[in-house]
């Protein structure tokens, strides 16, 4: 017991004589100095991305403070062997470096940072003329290592630089042809930039890249001075002797010859000991092309006597605009000039010599009155927003329609023809590729045909004109839709049925409406607008009338407000005369006002207001034809008229006698069946006569 007592107090001894030393040992802290040879090594990458790593180096720290010397937040605490990264501009700039002891002490260096960024390199530069457009040139540009470009093209000493964003073509316009210095600076992240510069030669395309439109009449109704698609008198002078300095020659645009009259003062075509005898025809079709800004021409038809007139041909620079001028514009301005014998024309410049024109597709022709409304031809669905739709009656298509970018989408769709042979076969003639859908081979999409509905097998048709119907008999042939049949729509390929039976109405001669119900008493209705082929399609094709509701007639100061005056419910119900007429335009650029025994005379007409019988010429008696583009409708023919006879381009009407020979009214289509129709009576007048159109 004792030895054990005597044992403890000697540990307990030692331990204390133990801690006393490690006491005494901490005396060594004292002696730590501040940290010595205290730098940093620093490191920028070459990407222009201004990324700099700076790893702090000293002997006796055991971490570092850096403050990076470009007003940003210092970093503390970094241990050693470690760095910090940090993104500079360019520039030089004084980082500070505090070298920090175990005990506290520090040491602090400053240490230059030099961040340069590298200019752009390997600039290549492309500048080309627009392979369609007039002196417009349209440029791209790449390099390494740049951001952005800014481009000069030269026409101007004091101009502003385009940007040009990396992957990208800027297009600029000229106003003039001719060589100008374009110049490319190429900027990056670096102060310094790199710079292009070219002497460039800008060319004006001086002719048509593509034909004028290909005539759809038939050569029965037309006599043909110069056209492809037609027979020209024989002989024809397209360049006599008149004394004039006009040149000409014929050129070929996509195997299309053209007639190209340079710097045009005035210029006859003779068929002299040929005369035509046009007093059959209605109309002269002409289409010119002209590559000069606010250039026009006119154009007089003459006839033996010499007994001539002219018309202003108001001309678009750089594209094709046609013509359909009345007859009776002609014999209005001169009675002498007599179409029974045309020997010649004339062309006018205006202003003279200073611009040249391009002629195709002068003719003269008729709107034929006996057209075979049969149904044998090729056609096609219209390449028009609505002309393949479904809904849940016929004429109703709100539960889905293809528009303008669905028509894009599906083009190989929009171009497969339906075949009715005089002989009663029929084809379906598809192309390599057509629209096929999920049900056929698993996706949406453009594609080879799918059997049997690739036209592969035999098929015939019966058209009932008295009960308007198609029936197609043979396994695969469908007019529109593969799926729709008459007990609804199919899923399997191998399920198309052996005949088909469609309903058929006749729009126009050359436009008809094809409904299919998929499935007797299913209430789904699948339908197509179809033209003939060759004929090219308006969205206004079709029989048109006036909302039979309030405000769909009305006036008022501008477009949209008919507060001046509207026809009200029970104006509508007055004048139901009125809105029954008809308003048809065919495929085939026809026009024809249908107005019954009866429509709204008013006062200035016939001395009172009223349902009565149609006043010529406003009563659908003359020949007209329309055109329509960029939403301006223009109706050709004595008396032809949308919603009010009295309403014209230079004024309301006081007398029938005064109707013009055209009229133009705005087009705006609510959807693919209504349409807002507009005119100004007088140019400035502040009057617009306002008229809502449904098709029928």
């Amino acid at each position: 017991m004792r030895f054990i007592k005597y044992a403890f107090s000697l540990c307990l001894f030692t331990l204390v004589a133990i801690s006393c030393a490690e006491d005494d040992n901490l005396d060594y802290a004292d002696k730590i100095t501040a940290p010595t040879n205290v730098t940093a090594a620093v490191s920028v990458t070459q990407d222009n991305t201004g990324m700099v790593t700076i790893t702090p180096l000293a002997e006796g720290a055991v971490s570092y403070n850096v403050n990076f010397g470009d007003g940003s937040e210092e970093v503390t605490e970094i241990t050693p062997g470690n760095g910090i990264e940090h993104v500079y501009e360019e520039g030089t700039y004084e980082a500070t470096i505090t070298a920090v002891s175990l005990n506290g002490l520090t040491t602090i260096v400053t240490q230059s940072v030099v961040v340069s960024f590298k200019a752009p390199e390997n600039l290549v530069v492309t500048i080309e003329n627009d392979a369609a457009i007039s002196k417009q040139v349209n440029l791209s540009a790449v390099a390494d290592f740049a951001t952005m470009y800014e481009v000069y093209f030269g026409e101007s000493t004091d101009e502003t630089p385009m940007a040009l964003n990396l992957e990208e073509t800027i297009s600029y316009q000229y106003a003039e042809a001719g060589t100008y210095t374009i110049k490319v600076v190429a900027k990056s992240a670096a102060i310094e930039t790199t710079e292009y510069s070219e002497e460039f030669v800008v060319t004006a395309i001086l002719q048509p890249l593509e034909g004028a439109p290909t005539p759809i009449r038939s050569e029965a109704d037309v006599l043909s001075v110069f056209s492809d698609s037609y027979t020209d008198p024989s002989p024809i002078d397209y360049y006599p002797n008149w004394g004039q300095t006009t040149t000409y020659t014929q050129i070929e645009v996509g195997g299309d010859n053209i007639i190209q009259y340079g710097d045009i003062t005035y210029q006859g075509i003779d068929f002299s000991s040929v005369p035509l005898d046009a007093s059959a025809m209605e109309f002269i079709h002409v289409d010119v092309w002209t590559a000069n800004a606010d250039f026009d021409a006119k154009m007089s038809p003459i006839s033996a006597g010499p007994n001539e007139t002219a018309v202003t041909l108001e001309l678009n620079q750089d594209q094709w605009t046609s013509f359909d001028i009345p007859l009776s514009t002609f014999t209005d301005q001169n009675p002498a000039v007599d179409f029974s014998n045309i020997i010649q024309f004339k062309f006018e410049g205006v202003n003279s010599g200073e611009g040249t024109i391009f002629i195709d597709n002068l003719y003269f022709y008729k709107v034929p009155s006996d057209v075979e409304t049969g149904i044998v031809g090729t056609w096609k669905v219209a390449s028009t927003a609505g002309a393949l739709g479904v809904g849940p009656a016929a004429g109703d298509i709100s539960w889905w329609s293809c528009d303008d970018a669905c028509v894009a989408e599906r083009a190989c769709y929009y171009d497969d023809t339906y075949v009715f042979n005089e002989d009663g076969s029929f084809e379906n003639v598809l192309g390599s590729e057509t629209w096929v859908e999920g049900w056929q081979n698993g996706s949406d999409g453009c594609a080879a045909p799918v059997a049997p509905h690739d036209g592969s097998n035999a098929a015939t048709y019966v058209y009932n004109a008295d009960e308007n119907t198609i029936t197609l008999n043979g396994i695969g042939a469908f007019i529109g839709l593969p799926k729709g049949t008459n007990t609804g729509e199919i899923s399997n390929p191998a399920d198309a049925p052996e005949s088909i039976v469609y309903s058929a109405t006749f729009i126009d001669p050359n436009t008809i409406s094809v409904v299919i119900e998929t499935g007797t008493g299913s209430g789904t209705f699948w339908q197509f607008t179809l033209v003939r082929e060759g004929v090219v399609a308006s969205p206004l094709t079709g029989t048109w009338q006036l909302a039979q509701e309030a405000g769909a007639l009305g006036v008022g100061p501008s477009v949209g407000d008919i507060s001046w005056w509207n026809c009200d419910d029970a104006c509508v119900t007055d004048r139901a005369c009125y809105y029954d007429d008809a308003y048809i335009f065919g495929a085939d650029g026809s026009f024809k006002n249908v107005l019954g025994s009866e429509t709204w005379v008013e006062s200035w007409q016939n001395g009172a207001d009223g349902c009565a019988t149609p006043v010529a010429p406003h009563d659908g008696s003359n020949p007209a034809t329309f055109t329509y583009d960029n939403n301006v409708l223009t109706l050709n023919g004595l008396g032809a008229y949308i919603g009010l006879p009295k309403g014209t381009n230079t004024g309301e009407l006081s007398n029938p006698a005064d109707a013009p020979d055209f009229v133009t009214y705005n087009v705006s289509f609510i959807d693919n069946n209504t349409i807002s129709v507009s005119i100004e009576t007088g140019t400035g007048s502040g009057t617009f006569w306002q008229f809502k159109l449904e098709r029928i």
